[in-house]
Order: structure tokens, then sequence, then C-alpha cells
């Protein structure tokens, strides 16, 4: 069931927001070569905590962490390991869900370690303009497939990019997974329509090779690119209104202003 929100669950949602955003910007100091992919749950928590928030995807499903810290050809689900060192060069995605006073927000952002390649760097741009061309089709009176669509046409058609399929974006709070799923692919025109209220997630998964994923990992979280090539993720929380889509994880006035 796809539920509209009142003017006091968004402003809450925004307060969670804003705390994971603060979480993601923190990260910019920390990520850098020679750590573990553990200190960013470390740094996580401890921010976390002391901005009041609770990490949701820690317990859910089984799952052990706060963070999702996914590296290079990981897409999504990889786990914040003590034993993973990162190094010059690795494209690394943080994943997280937060509430506060049980106002939750989701946001996953991609960090690059150092210097990276140009075949990075040119994954980061092409991943984070399919996450606001996706944002831009999130109007009132459009539909999911309006989203989907914009990501799917630049992805592939546009950058001869993969497409990541298997895992998509979805509507949020009071629980963490709720109506409607929203797909970083799809037709223009089809789907739920878009109504003011609605709050969801896009978050474009976009693979250097192919779109296909293997989900066969021992741990039975951490997804891996089929083919071994480059995965990039952005993901924010973004609520319909009738002046525009308005996204609640902005961590970048400036550069969000149309959207806040």
């Amino acid at each position: 069931m796809i539920t509209l929100k009142s003017e006091r669950e968004i402003e809450g949602m925004r307060k969670a927001g804003a705390v994971l955003a603060g979480m993601h910007i923190g990260l910019r100091d920390i990520i850098k070569p020679g750590i573990s992919s553990w200190e960013i749950e470390k740094f996580a928590l401890k921010y976390l905590d002391k901005n009041g928030a609770v990490p949701e995807e820690k317990g859910f499903e089984g799952y052990e962490y706060a963070t999702c810290v996914s590296v290079n050809n990981e897409v999504c689900h990889g786990f914040p390991r003590k034993g993973l060192i990162l190094k010059e060069g690795d494209l690394v995605k943080v994943d997280t869900v937060v509430s506060v006073d049980g106002y939750m927000s989701d946001s996953c952002w991609a960090f690059a370690v150092g210097e990276v390649s140009d075949e990075v760097k040119k994954l980061m741009e092409v991943t984070k303009k399919a996450l606001y061309l996706g944002i831009d089709q999130a109007v009132e009176g459009n539909r999911i497939g309006d989203i989907g669509h914009a990501i799917q046409s630049y992805v592939e058609d546009e950058m001869g990019y993969g497409d990541v399929r298997e895992f998509v974006g979805h509507g949020i709070q009071p629980t963490m997974h709720e109506d409607p799923m929203v797909p970083g692919y799809g037709e223009a025109g089809h789907g739920p329509r878009l109504k003011n209220g609605m709050t969801i997630t896009i978050e474009p998964m976009v693979n250097v090779g192919g779109w296909q994923c293997d989900t066969s990992a021992p741990d039975g979280w951490t997804v891996t690119t089929m083919d071994g090539s480059l995965s990039c993720q952005y993901e924010h929380t973004l609520v319909i209104t009738p002046d525009g889509p308005k996204i609640l994880t902005s961590q970048d006035p400036v550069e969000d202003a149309k959207y806040l």
C-alpha cells in the first residue's frame, strides 16, 4: 500500500536526512588509502549516536552492521570489514538507513579513494547524473516508469553502461521498504502515478559492463557484478510535492537548491 505523508512526517524525515547527509559529509575526511572499511562503520556508528539517530540496517533481516560498504565491483550490501584495506584508486559506496524519533531516511554515496582512474571518475559522474535525471522525473502526475526510463535511457542507450535490474528504489516510512518499488529502468508512462506526499528513494546502480549481478556470495549478502566490472551507486530520499521533488538527504544546498 502506498501512503501519503503528512507535513509532520516529512519534517521528521528531513531531520533524519540531515543527520544522514552529515554522516556522508564526514566520511569525506575518513575515506582514504590505508584505512580498513571497518573504519567507515566505526565512524558511522559514532556519528549517528552523537546525533540521536538509529542505524536501521543493523539487525534488519539478520544484517549485523549499520552500513553497507561496497568496493569496486561490489554492487551493494557489502559488509564493512576489518581486513579490507582501501587502496589508492578504489571506488567505495556507503549505504545506510537511519531514523530520528521514528522517522527514516535512506541514502547511498560513492567516494573515490585517493586519486582514481578516469574510468572511475566517469562512472561516478554518469551515476550521479542518472540519479538527478531520475529525480527530475519525480513530479506530481508523472508515473514511476518515467523515473526509470530517464535513468535507463541515459545509462544504457546514451552511455553504454549496465543499468542494474535486480535492486531498485522504494517507498520509505514508516518502515525501511514500502510501496512503491522504484526501478532505475522502465517504460515511460507506466506504473503507479506520483502523488503529493509520497516519499521514495531513487538509487541507480550502474556497472561499467553488463547489468547482471552475482548474488551467490557465501555471506548471503554481498552482491557483485557478474562480469567483474566496476559498479557505482548514488541514492537520495525525496518527497513528491506540488512544487516538484524535494530531496530530504541533500549534502549540498547550493547544488541542490532547486530541490530544497
